[in-house]
Parts: structure tokens; C-alpha cells; sequence
């Protein structure tokens, strides 16, 4: 069994002797639904004029896409994403050949290097729903190879302690790592608490991290805070641990995210992440041009809809 390391941490429950400093919630973003693509509805916390990014985070949406929808062919640089699905199925195809199909509890996790041009297309007759997560790569890693793979649900650690039940969706906690591998190292959680129950997680005190509601109420922080309620961001401060109550008589679902920040500039678009403006530009006309990268995006196109239903 992989234990925990400095740049991927473990955790535990809510006797952890670890936590001398719970970290509070400094701000807190509502996820207004918003229309993206093509028929998908999203709520984006991270990566809005609020709050543009969270170093290493960029962006998080909680999507919903009917099966007329999806994300049809786009372009990727500089980063990496992670997509995790509640339900329905969602079908991805690149132009590296790579094919797959998403379904509840599945990840899939795309690193975006110096090239990928892709689509996100419904696999399933009803209403695909999930999370997606995109995380910066350091300078050096921007241009590095393209990688692809998909984790599914059974092969994601799942682990119970005491009124909570953890999925280790990515990074390292309990002395399990996910299989989703991360360049940037981080720390996803999808975290269901019992009613009544209180639970404690350590967090490396260098790291940014936020938390991600996606049904139920919680108080976050300290015992004397509000509850906060669904489709909330909430951005922790400094500390050392994340202490959660449900004293709501429902569940509580919620995703805790950390990251070891890069400290680098960041120059951004709709597709590409990089360190300056200029390299945007780059990018932009390398995928125009179909070079550095972008060869294979001269001939490719996707099917136009991926009809592979459960």
C-alpha cells in the first residue's frame, strides 16, 4: 500500500492530532448555471472574472449536457483536466486516435501538453452531468507530449471513516494514491458525510484549496460558521486541515481540492493556458497553421455525434 508523501498528503478522520490549525472559508462563490457549447449547461466557480484562478487551478464546472449536446471539436494547450461524472455517459475522441466512454463514477484525465484538438460528445440518451477540473502545468511541462486515460469507478479508491464515505478521485489520502496521474501534484476528494457527523482532513499547509458543494449543507471552518448550501465554492485559507460539520438532518456531498501552487504568470484563453500573451498568440497560430503539435488536426474531425448508449 503507497503511503501518503510531502507533495501528495494522506488524511483521516476527525480525531487526526495532525490538524493545530483549521483552515476557514475566505471567500465563497455561487455557481450561476450559464449556457456553453453546444446545448450544455455549466456552473463555473473557479475560472470566472470573480475569481479567474486558484494557483494551480484554473477552472471548475459542474456540467450538464442534454443528449443533443456536447462540446464538438476544440483545441487544447498548457494544461490538464480532469472529468468526473455523476451520471449519464460522455464520449471523448481526440486526434491522437484515442477513444473512450465516461460513465458514472468514471475519471478521465487528459493532459493537454503542447497539443491535443478533441470533443466531449453525450454517450447516453439521457442527461450527462459531472464535474470538470482543469489544472495548470508548470513552464517547463507546457510542451510536453500529449497523454490520455480514463480510471474507472471500481479501480477508485473508496474509504469510510467514521459518518463519512471518501472517494480519492486524484492525488494521495488514507495511504492510497488515485490512478489518475497528476503532473501538478493535487488533491481531489468526493466527500459524502452522514448527517450529525463532523470530519477533519489534513491539507500541506503551502497548498491552495477550495471546497466544492454539490448537494446538502455544511459549515466549513469552525463550528460557529453558517452553513452553506449547493453549487458553492468556498476558497480555504492558511492552516493545516479542513474541518466539516453536517448538522443537517440530509446528507452532505462535497469535493475538497488542493494543489501545490506553480507561481508563475498566467496568460489564458478559451483554449490555451500558457506564461505570457505572446505565447498565446503562438499557440493560436500554431493550431491555424497545424504545426508544433496541431499536425494531425489538418485532416481530423470527430464524429459528429457518439451514439453509443447505455
Amino acid at each position: 500500500m503507497p503511503m501518503a508523501s510531502a507533495d501528495h498528503p494522506g488524511g483521516d478522520h476527525e480525531d487526526n492530532p495532525n490538524i493545530q490549525s483549521p483552515r476557514h472559508v475566505v471567500r465563497k462563490i455561487f455557481a450561476e448555471p450559464r449556457k456553453h457549447g453546444d446545448g450544455a449547461t455549466v456552473r463555473r466557480s473557479i475560472g470566472t472574472p470573480e475569481m479567474m484562478d486558484l494557483d494551480p487551478f484554473l477552472l471548475l464546472d459542474e456540467f450538464s449536457i442534454p443528449h443533443t449536446g456536447g462540446m464538438p471539436d476544440h483545441p487544447h494547450r498548457g494544461f490538464e483536466t480532469l472529468t468526473y461524472m455523476f451520471e449519464g455517459a460522455l464520449g471523448h475522441q481526440d486526434f491522437f486516435g484515442n477513444r473512450g466512454i465516461i460513465r458514472a463514477g468514471d475519471v478521465q484525465w487528459m493532459t493537454a501538453g503542447r497539443g491535443i484538438v478533441h470533443s466531449a460528445m453525450p454517450a447516453s440518451a439521457g442527461s450527462q452531468t459531472g464535474l470538470q477540473l482543469w489544472v495548470n502545468l508548470p513552464s517547463k511541462d507546457k510542451m510536453i507530449e500529449p497523454t490520455y486515460h480514463e480510471v474507472r469507478r471500481n479501480d477508485i479508491k473508496r474509504v469510510a471513516v467514521p459518518g463519512a464515505d471518501i472517494r480519492i478521485v486524484a492525488g494521495e489520502a488514507f495511504g492510497f494514491r488515485s490512478p489518475a496521474y497528476t503532473k501538478t501534484p493535487i488533491l481531489c476528494l468526493d466527500v459524502e458525510m452522514k448527517p450529525g457527523a463532523h470530519l477533519r482532513q489534513p491539507i500541506p499547509a503551502a497548498w491552495n484549496s477550495f471546497v466544492y458543494l454539490a448537494a446538502g449543507e455544511g459549515i466549513f471552518g469552525g463550528e460557529k460558521c453558517s452553513p452553506v448550501s449547493g453549487h458553492h465554492a468556498l476558497v480555504l485559507g492558511e492552516g493545516d486541515g479542513l474541518s466539516v460539520w453536517n448538522e443537517s438532518g440530509e446528507p452532505l456531498r462535497f469535493f475538497l481540492f488542493a494543489g501545490k501552487p506553480l507561481e508563475e504568470t498566467v496568460a489564458r484563453n478559451r483554449f490555451f493556458v500558457m506564461n505570457s500573451e505572446e505565447e498565446i498568440e503562438k499557440a493560436s497560430e500554431d493550431y491555424r497553421t497545424w504545426k508544433n503539435g496541431y499536425e494531425n488536426a489538418r485532416d481530423w474531425k470527430s464524429e459528429t455525434q457518439i451514439t453509443t448508449y447505455d
